[in-house]
């Protein structure tokens, strides 16, 4: 059953359970302090990593219940910044067109930005959609 406030999916999760180890899952889920740990100790040496397997479902409903649903959707603004966040492809989707082209001629400001974006995509996408519901 979809929830009213379907924000993350939880395949996609899983997908990046698969590189859990490097924290990917936790970041998507709007978890950057655990996202982080997990990242310089590979899972917390693996066993984190195994543990958040049955975690999964608490994750995703968690970060349902935390972000606001709307037009930007979460996924594919987390592929952006994965795939292709040091050419600024996330903030294009966000319709922010001064830091897209920004990070387009610098790298994602040398991937400094790139690491920020991680940490904060999920608030950025949020807002970006409660201000947008809100004009509507």
């Amino acid at each position: 059953m979809q929830q009213a406030n379907d924000t993350h999916s939880l395949l996609v999760g899983y997908v990046l359970w698969i590189f859990g180890f490097l924290g990917a899952h936790r970041f998507y889920f709007g978890r950057p302090v655990s996202g982080t740990i997990y990242l310089f100790t590979l899972g917390l040496l693996g066993i984190g990593w195994l543990v958040d397997l049955f975690l999964m479902p608490g994750l995703e409903r968690s970060a349902d219940r935390r972000y606001q649903s709307g037009e930007l959707n979460y996924t594919v603004a987390w592929i952006f910044l994965v795939f292709l966040g040091v050419f600024g492809l996330h903030r294009f989707y966000q319709r922010k067109w001064g830091t897209g082209l920004l990070y387009l001629v610098s790298l994602g400001l040398l991937g400094i930005g790139v690491i920020y974006d991680f940490w904060t995509l999920n608030e950025q996408i949020s807002a970006g959609n409660s201000e947008r519901q809100y004009r509507s």
